[in-house]
């Protein structure tokens, strides 16, 4: 166990600090994000020459490195050296919440595992403008990020997502939009649904309604941005027939489902298999690592 006291200053060893950066209007960023910024000794950013444009913004002129879904691996070592060596790291994506659809878990959980302090800052998130603009419900709610691109993949997820009966929430390209919809229709049903786009950015938009509805605005509406895809749960999600949805995929196939639709570690997706499979852990590892 490992209690951690965000703000002890007795600590050895450096914080990481989350910090979340607007999602389009400068205006966004927090002055506790700022004065965060203006403090650290290190900034790691997805893109650095994104982050920098926000920088020059605020005058800020910290040292900067990159950290990205490419090098995450390689940095995390020289990251966690310099905060033991007492050093504080800002951690920020290109946009929004960092570990949100961006690079920033991995970092966390090894940070997490060494005992060093992580102060997550809140912020911008462009799921949860979405989801609260959308005019769905938003007692519960499940956050997916972005579909997979191979089909057998996107099969399952939608097939996982058809179960559940709260509002769900997607990002997508705007390369992409027009296939995701027509998937949600075929998989989901034509339920109500909002996209939005260009959030907090002067032409930020609102496309509420049915499945159908939105698939006509498409024909004419402007397709640019990132968007948000907000979809209403399934109401009838009990009612499927109690069928297991893995059943029809091999222990690998199953794993990597978990892993993919999930976003968990292998580990946690052996583990959970195993459960769901009711068969040994290590039945599911020689499966997945050895054969």
């Amino acid at each position: 166990m490992y209690s951690q006291k965000s703000f002890d200053q007795t600590t050895e060893h450096g914080t990481l600090f989350i910090v979340p950066t607007p999602i389009g209007n400068l205006e966004d960023i927090t002055i506790r994000s700022l004065n965060t910024l203006k403090s650290v000794d290190i900034i790691a950013a997805e893109d650095t020459r994104n982050t920098k444009k926000l920088l020059n913004h605020f005058e800020i002129t910290q040292s900067l490195i990159s950290y990205h879904e490419h090098n995450q691996s390689q940095r995390e070592s020289m990251l966690l050296d310099k905060l033991k060596e007492g050093n504080d790291v800002a951690l920020v994506s290109d946009a929004g919440m960092p570990a949100i659809s961006d690079p920033g878990n991995q970092i966390v959980q090894a940070a997490v595992r060494d005992q060093i302090a992580v102060v997550v800052l809140p912020g911008a998130n462009a799921a949860l403008c979405a989801l609260v603009g959308s005019g769905l419900d938003t007692t519960h709610f499940y956050f997916y990020g972005f579909l997979p691109r191979k089909n057998k993949d996107r099969k399952y997820a939608f097939d996982f997502l058809n179960r559940i009966p709260d509002t769900i929430l997607l990002y997508e390209s705007p390369y992409r939009l027009a296939e995701t919809l027509q998937d949600i229709k075929e998989n989901l049903g034509n339920r109500q649904v909002s996209i939005a786009r260009e959030l907090t950015k002067r032409f930020e938009e609102y496309i509420r309604g049915s499945v159908h509805e939105v698939q006509e605005w498409l024909e004419t509406g402007m397709v640019k941005g990132e968007f948000c895809i907000v979809i209403e749960g399934n109401d009838n999600a009990d009612d499927l027939e109690e069928k297991n949805w893995w059943e029809e995929l091999s222990i690998v196939e199953h794993v990597e489902s978990l892993i993919q639709n999930e976003q968990i570690s292998s580990k946690d997706a052996i583990k959970q298999v195993s459960s769901e499979r009711n068969i040994p852990k290590r039945e599911v590892y020689q499966a997945y690592h050895v054969n």
